[in-house]
């Protein structure tokens, strides 16, 4: 089954970007994350003679957004630690 919220890159680039058939944009920029290794992707157009650059980032849930993901740290429950024979 797939994620009824999960939304395409060009979709989400159209919505901020706006869609426009003669403008072109282009992604100059892909990768990962350093913190958590999430998926980005710099897509770059030109608006009323300026270039705009905007990152977008690819979130657990399938959708991409113009913020990254939280970061998560690990962590040890109350379980490991009792498997660690730490006092609870």
């Amino acid at each position: 089954m797939t994620n009824t919220k999960e939304q395409s890159l060009r979709l989400v680039v159209e919505k901020w970007l706006g869609f426009n058939p003669s403008k072109t944009a282009r992604i100059t920029a892909f990768g990962r994350t350093v913190s958590g290794g999430s998926r980005y992707v710099c897509v770059e157009t030109t608006h009323d003679g300026e270039q705009l650059a905007l990152f977008f980032f690819r979130h657990s849930d399938g959708c991409w957004r113009v913020f990254p993901p939280t970061p998560t740290f690990p962590e040890m429950t109350l379980e490991r630690l009792a498997a660690y024979g730490q006092p609870v």
